[in-house]
């Protein structure tokens, strides 16, 4: 797929009042296009209420009901619209020691998410925690380097979902970080691990041999290390045939998506939006024979 990147500034929401981004400039064949937007978490850690407002850092901001309202808000906008998530969703505030993940996966899935992958703290219930809590989501969890057999989260994850917007395929896949030494071994049991590039690069292009418009890796590797760890910003190097990578594990705030090149010398967008639900993702694309994209950060309070 030919494709280049078409760069408009972030905007920003505050107070949980959205601002309509600008309409894309005008360009040729522009009918013809095909337009899906994408919103997307990460590491939003069992906050389900936004932050006091005596909070030295976050006064009053985050919050599941006010992300509820601008995910909303966007679907009354925009005709295609998928929501997604990179892991860590657990762990973090009472209501995860009370509920062991329930309510997390209950308020996903009335908000509509539409796939997560699961992230390090995703494990800090065990394996069959996770599966318990699992039973209240109605979207799958895409873990694309682990290998469930003989634990008890066979057959609850997928290699691999490809989601359907109008005439838009778009494929989303799941990268984890290695948890030998970040979680106790108990916790994720004979679960195998499988190198991050070589799994990316065989999950993008099978999803670009089945037709995908788009490739979208949500990751759990961190957005970027000093040593020469696996990040998202070196997958982002190292594969080809993904257009967007979406960030967990670092709590990474970045104003908006970091722009890398592939081993195609192709533009791959990288965001990560930090953490607890403060910011809500937003990346607008538009597909004919190349892929425009439009990008925003929202913040929600």
């Amino acid at each position: 797929m030919k494709r280049r990147t078409f760069i408009k500034n972030s905007v920003i929401v505050s107070g949980g009042v959205l601002i309509t981004p600008n309409v894309f400039a005008a360009e040729s064949n522009v009918s013809s296009r095909k337009r899906v937007t994408i919103l997307h978490t990460n590491d939003t850690h069992s906050n389900i209420d936004p932050f006091p407002e005596s909070h030295s850092k976050y006064p009053g901001k985050g919050g599941v009901a006010r992300r509820f309202e601008l995910i909303q808000k966007v679907r009354a906008e925009e005709e295609n619209v998928i929501l997604l998530d990179a892991g860590d969703i657990f762990q973090g505030t009472p209501y995860f020691n009370k509920f062991g993940g329930v309510l997390e996966m209950k308020l996903m899935s009335h908000l509509g998410y539409d796939a997560a992958t699961m992230g390090n703290h995703d494990f800090d219930g065990g394996m069959k925690g996770f599966v318990d809590a699992k039973k209240h989501a109605d979207f799958p969890f895409v873990c694309s380097n682990y290998g469930f057999e003989n634990t008890p989260i066979d057959g609850h994850t997928k290699g691999y979902t490809i989601i359907k917007r109008g005439k838009i395929k778009v494929g989303v896949f799941g990268i984890g970080v290695e948890m030998k030494g970040l979680v106790p071994d108990l916790k994720f049991g004979e679960t195998k691990y499988f190198d991050p590039i070589s799994v990316a690069n065989d999950k993008a292009n099978l999803l670009k041999k089945k037709g995908c418009d788009l490739v979208i890796c949500l990751s759990h590797l961190g957005y970027s290390y000093e040593s020469d760890k696996v990040s998202d910003l070196v997958l982002a190097r190292k594969t080809k045939n993904i257009h967007l990578i979406i960030g967990g594990h670092t709590h990474t705030f970045l104003d908006k998506p970091t722009e890398e090149k592939n081993l195609n010398g192709e533009t791959v967008l990288v965001n990560q939006v930090g953490w607890a639900g403060i910011n809500l993702g937003r990346i607008d694309f538009e597909i004919d024979s190349k892929v425009f994209a439009k990008k925003d950060i929202i913040k929600v309070g």
